[in-house]
């Protein structure tokens, strides 16, 4: 490469690199702006024109909390979800462990399997799982909603934990047994503490999760088992007369959930330790 032709190279690489953060700003300012109109929106007595309502109340959030029975709506969003992490903690982690510990024939065809409702759109098995629960008399109820979450929730917890399993050595176990500890002992004992970050992360994820998937929830809930995210959807597009406003107060409410649960899984996990420790684990 000569004198004459780096520069150009560098303007290049500056005008490209200008133009990608072009781009995420202005990704940014428009889902700010988003995110702004609905909450404002919220608070706003008329808005028919202009930058900003002709005036401010917060009683649409009391309307929106009476008419869409937000009490029972969150009551039954944190039963379903404290009840799909309970269930997917209790058999994801023993079942993390196997795959981590043990190697069998078809290991990598049973690791397909449980990637697969993490990968794929929940509606293209949504609706098959749906008919399923609806012929044996579970949808509609908060067990058939519970069922269907645990679908995507339980292999989530499996190929999470997999990799927090792999990079705790297999001498420690050996060592408990030796000094005589029994299989149950050695799990909740000592492996057990060792996973605890890991298991906090899966659990906190999963509750993230559950609280924001919609098609399964939608295809199987009934009036008293749905999740907030679909009362409000159904707030939104349903037949009848409702106020912009309280259909928004409903969305900022849940936006306001979301992002509480989704500060505290990251305080828990970092999004890249995952991956670090599955490109670390062949090396071991």
């Amino acid at each position: 490469m000569t004198a004459g032709t780096r520069p150009r190279g560098l303007r290049r690489g500056r005008l490209s690199g200008w133009t990608v953060w072009l781009c995420v700003a202005f990704f940014l300012v428009n889902l700010a702006a988003l995110i702004l109109s609905v909450v404002v929106n919220s608070f706003g007595t008329r808005w028919l024109a202009g930058w900003l309502p002709q005036g401010f109340t917060g009683a649409w959030y009391s309307d929106a909390w009476a008419e869409f029975a937000l009490g029972e709506v969150l009551t039954a969003t944190l039963e379903i979800t404290l009840i799909v992490v309970a269930l997917s903690l209790l058999v994801g982690v023993p079942a993390g462990y196997a795959l981590a510990r043990r190697d069998f024939p078809g290991k990598r065809i049973v690791m397909v399997l449980l990637l697969l409702p993490v990968v794929l759109p929940p509606i293209t098995y949504g609706i098959p799982l749906a008919t399923v629960l609806y012929k044996v008399h579970l949808a509609g109820t908060m067990t058939g909603v519970v069922a269907a979450n645990l679908v995507p929730a339980l292999p989530f917890v499996v190929l999470v934990m997999t990799p927090f399993v792999e990079q705790i050595d297999a001498n420690v176990e050996s060592a408990a047994r030796m000094c005589g500890a029994r299989t149950r002992q050695v799990f909740a004992r000592v492996l057990v503490p060792l996973l605890l970050p890991g298991i906090l992360a899966a659990g906190i994820l999963v509750l993230v999760r559950t609280v924001a998937m919609f098609e399964l929830t939608f295809l199987v809930a009934d009036a008293d088992s749905q999740t907030l995210v679909v009362a409000l959807y159904s707030a939104a597009f349903t037949p009848g007369i409702r106020a912009a406003q309280a259909i928004d107060a409903m969305a900022v409410i849940y936006m306001a959930l979301s992002a509480v649960l989704l500060v505290i899984a990251l305080v828990f996990v970092n999004p890249t330790q995952i991956v670090a420790q599955v490109r670390e684990a062949p090396a071991e």
